[in-house]
């Protein structure tokens, strides 16, 4: 256990960080700093007024670690996991760390780890023996241990000396990039700001059945992306409801502990994308940015956006980033018949380049996976698969029979019809 006496040691080592000071730079940390002060300062004669810092100050602790949902050693973990300092971003670049950083960082983690060291019940013991009055004190516990976790960038915050494991923290950095890319998977560009998203669309690749050749193309592409390949845009077109995006989210699942994260573009904000693109390049992490529901009317100017970032500039393509855009139309621009030039419209010379620029921006996408609407022996099997995976037992006859009427009654055969009919079946299985 330490001792309120080790804390004097410990602090000065805090003010000392020099790398890892962002580590307890946040509401917690604050919050950590402002308690241990205030305690040593009380020692063994604490006044009223001294009292009532105490007690405040640890109530400012357990609320910030109650904000976040976390411990204070998992807190510690997930803030020296997602830093975003010198040391962290010259790792994240895949280049060798320079010896003379490397030493500051291994001094740095092991004034850490004696942090890491005093747990909440040290400290309310603390605050007990100098506030005797109060003997029930709210202790924020640990949800997450580490000690049966695979990942070995877990397990070294378990070793007698984190200084050893620079190495290793500066390839986790390589592997899953820095600060808010270590803590979020997924995120919305919006406002020129990317935002994190805390409950991506959890949905696996093996729930996903039918349209097969169209999704390994998809994987293929991906598995060529993450290996540093060079990987084609991609445009998912055909049917509503056929499984399109649930397809590239479900990549997300797959590939999230290699590194890769998904970044969600709203058609309105597609005027800022070769911004966004030159943000992302400089990242370790792989990106797909995600353009769901993609077309254009035919006075809509952000569509040369798009074909910017499609075609490329002068500047070189991010090899990290791939567009995965979905549409149910082939031919993304709208076009009318009264775009078409007749001899008696003399208002454009060359109006025929319009029309081949509106027809050709599909064609920009280095691969069109279509997907056609579903079969009745397609959708069958969509619910099937669905059913065996939600642990739904219904006879065969059952429940192809339903499956059909529910198609017939709602929104045709499709994936999205299977999915609506098993959730309706779950839903009556818990009435």
């Amino acid at each position: 256990m330490t001792s309120l006496q080790d804390m004097v040691r410990i602090r000065q080592g805090v003010l000392s960080l020099v790398l890892f000071r962002d580590v307890l730079d946040d509401a917690v940390g604050r919050a950590w700093d402002r308690l241990v002060r205030s305690l040593l300062r009380a020692n063994k004669a604490a006044n009223a007024d001294e009292i009532d810092a105490i007690l405040m100050a640890y109530s400012e602790w357990m609320g910030a670690l109650a904000d976040r949902g976390m411990g204070w050693q998992e807190h510690l973990r997930d803030r020296i996991l997602s830093a975003d300092n010198r040391f962290a971003r010259q790792a994240a670049t895949g280049e060798k760390v320079v010896p003379m950083m490397m030493d500051v960082a291994r001094l740095d983690l092991r004034v850490l780890q004696r942090v890491y060291g005093v747990v909440c019940e040290d400290v309310a013991d603390w605050v007990r023996e100098l506030v005797p009055e109060v003997s029930d004190l709210p202790v924020w516990y640990d949800d997450v241990r580490v000690d049966g976790t695979n990942d070995p960038f877990l397990k070294w915050f378990e070793v007698n000396d984190w200084g050893d494991y620079g190495v290793q923290l500066a390839s986790w950095y390589h592997r899953m990039g820095i600060g808010e890319f270590v803590r979020f998977r997924a995120f919305r560009y919006e406002n020129k700001q990317l935002i994190g998203l805390v409950a991506p669309d959890p949905i696996v690749l093996e729930e996903l059945v039918g349209y097969s050749w169209q999704r390994d193309a998809l994987i293929q592409n991906t598995t060529s992306l993450m290996a540093g390949l060079p990987a084609l845009h991609v445009l998912l077109y055909g049917s509503r409801g056929s499984g399109k995006s649930s397809l590239v989210k479900a990549l997300l699942s797959r590939w999230a502990g290699d590194g890769l994260r998904m970044v969600e573009v709203m058609k309105s904000e597609l005027l800022g994308l070769p911004t966004l693109i030159e943000t992302l390049r400089r990242l370790p992490n792989k990106f797909i940015v995600f353009v769901d529901d993609l077309s254009f009317e035919e006075d809509d100017e952000s569509y040369k956006s798009l074909k910017v970032v499609l075609e490329g500039t002068v500047t070189a393509r991010a090899q990290n980033v791939v567009v995965y855009a979905t549409s149910n139309r082939r031919h993304l621009v709208r076009e009318f018949y009264g775009d078409r030039p007749r001899p008696k419209d003399a208002d454009e010379i060359h109006n025929w380049d319009t029309v081949q620029e509106k027809l050709s921006f599909s064609d920009r996408f280095g691969m069109t996976l279509t997907f056609e609407p579903a079969n009745q022996e397609t959708y069958l099997e969509i619910v099937s698969h669905l059913v065996k995976r939600s642990n739904l037992v219904i006879s065969g006859e059952d429940l192809e029979f339903r499956a059909l009427q529910w198609a017939q009654r709602n929104n045709g055969r499709s994936g999205r019809t299977a999915r609506q009919f098993v959730d309706f079946l779950l839903g009556e299985r818990s009435a």
